[in-house]
């Protein structure tokens, strides 16, 4: 079979050649692209004739899928597929994986550490003691007492929760998809959507974006929150109506908030409200992106690769 690497994964070349050796011995063709590109025309390209693609959070469109006959797997180097245009595509026997996993501790690091700014001003306190007119210090806050709700208890949410925990945090969370004896375990109290808001100082995202996920954090969810506090989301943009959230925090009906996913992928517009927000500690979407969790996604996609061309597709999703 042709294998096509779309594009880079953000590990040394040397890594993706070593990954790829298994595949070669086994006799199937192996193309690597190291350069990343949106635009379909290329993609389609890339793609020719290919039996399996490997990309990672980059659109891949239905328009891109219907041009290849040939495809079976797209391999997904993401955890989330929903930049995949494979609902509408015409071939419908396509395989779909995802490598679930590998970020779990590097998104649940990222939202420890947007609570942080937030409490302590860590990016305020930078800039303030470099001005000429140095405004003097400021009061924060602890995370040790407070109580956390994390909103999705999959592998990602449970991470986060241990953290939390590590800090002296109360947990709580929503019981709206299934309770995890994991999270149980780790003195978790489940409750409704709408007392995990109402009862929290932290807020933190940790659903996947689908039908019923999308504007789950809306204008009047927002106004259940105490106004002293924050909101993280390290999950996906949609979730959360951002036009809302930007009006609950420059009318502060919500202290803060922490934000590493957008409506759209960066560059985000000049008009974007969520930009111009008060108390708003705003990432480019890197939860995912640390060294560990890059080497550890290749790893995941290429093993996903090897299983289906040996007949045991692994990691597949549902749609």
């Amino acid at each position: 079979m042709l294998v096509k690497l779309l594009e880079p994964l953000n590990v040394p070349d040397s890594l993706i050649e070593k990954l790829a050796e298994p595949i070669k011995q086994k006799g199937h063709e192996f193309v690597y692209y190291n350069e990343k590109t949106t635009d379909s025309n290329e993609l389609a390209k890339r793609s020719k004739d290919a039996d399996v693609v490997m990309i990672a959070n980059n659109p891949y469109p239905t328009k891109v899928i219907d041009q290849n006959d040939h495809l079976k797997l797209i391999n997904v180097a993401f955890t989330g597929i929903d930049h995949v245009g494979i609902a509408d595509a015409k071939n419908q026997d396509i395989i779909v994986c995802n490598a679930a996993g590998y970020a779990n501790q590097a998104v649940a690091e990222l939202t420890i550490g947007l609570v942080m700014d937030l409490y302590r001003r860590i990016t305020q306190g930078n800039s303030d003691i470099r001005a000429a007119d140095y405004p003097g210090a400021f009061q924060g806050k602890e995370i040790k007492g407070k109580i956390v709700g994390i909103i999705g208890t999959g592998k990602i949410g449970i991470e986060t929760a241990r953290l939390f925990k590590a800090f002296g945090a109360k947990l709580v969370a929503s019981n709206q998809a299934s309770i995890n004896p994991e999270a149980v375990e780790l003195g978790v109290e489940y409750m409704d959507l709408d007392d995990v808001l109402s009862q929290s100082d932290i807020v933190s995202l940790h659903v996947p974006l689908m039908p019923n996920t999308k504007g789950l954090i809306s204008k009047e969810k927002l106004e259940l929150m105490k106004e002293s506090a924050v909101l993280i989301n390290c999950a996906r943009g949609p979730i959360v109506d951002n036009d809302a959230l930007a009006d609950a925090l420059n009318n502060g009906t919500i202290a803060g908030a922490g934000i590493d996913v957008f409506d759209m992928e960066p560059p985000i517009p000049g008009d974007y409200k969520l930009l111009h927000a008060k108390n708003a500690i705003l990432t480019p979407h890197v939860g995912f992106l640390t060294d560990e969790a890059m080497q550890s996604r290749a790893e995941i996609a290429f093993d996903n690769t090897m299983a289906f061309l040996e007949g045991k597709p692994q990691n597949v999703m549902k749609r």
